[in-house]
């Protein structure tokens, strides 16, 4: 089985972007993202109503790393340290050496490949620091924009999952992608 410890955590920066621990300081910024109707349509959680809701969600973050649960990195560009977006590892199975990558973008941010340059940065830590065999994203298969950028970013759709997923009083289905470490 899989034994993952994100102590110390992995900041990860590339040519725009610094993957980042979230902290108390983005809470702001978190509340921002996850109260925009836009960036919460397809993501099957409630908006965040008030800060408190943001404080919360980063606390939790804070935990599950502690307990190496998941991890969660706060997107920053290079020049400038507030949070435009998220992206980390939930839903880790430990014994299929799998994690599942979720992600959300501020919309003053999106069409710019800034996603697509966080997701294949965070998918390499996943397979060569935290020794991933496959790497998973989970979608609304009507959120076109996230099932392209999975795909090119490299993951294959496996298929859809019908009426997986039960959320304001309707079930709904569930795309599954999914990327395979590179053979050594």
């Amino acid at each position: 089985m899989l034994t993952l410890n994100f102590s110390p955590f992995p900041k990860i920066v590339t040519e725009r972007l610094t993957l980042r621990e979230i902290d108390m300081g983005d809470v702001d910024a978190m509340f921002s993202l996850r109260s925009d109707e836009r960036v919460m349509r397809y993501i099957g959680r409630p908006k965040a109503k008030e800060k408190s809701d943001s404080i919360e969600l980063i606390e939790r973050n804070i935990q599950d790393l502690k307990e190496n649960t998941s991890i969660s990195w706060a997107i920053s560009l290079k020049d400038d340290h507030t949070l435009i977006g998220t992206i980390g590892y939930y839903r880790i199975k430990l014994e299929h050496h799998r994690g599942e990558v979720g992600y959300a973008l501020h919309p003053d941010h999106w069409g710019k490949g800034i996603m697509c340059e966080a997701l294949n940065a965070v998918t390499e830590v996943g397979f060569q620091q935290f020794g991933f065999h496959s790497i998973e994203g989970v979608t609304d298969p009507l959120n076109h924009a996230s099932n392209r950028l999975l795909q090119r970013c490299g993951f294959i759709r496996e298929g859809i999952l019908k009426e997986n997923y039960f959320w304001n009083g309707k079930f709904l289905d569930s795309a599954v992608y999914s990327k395979l470490a590179p053979k050594q």
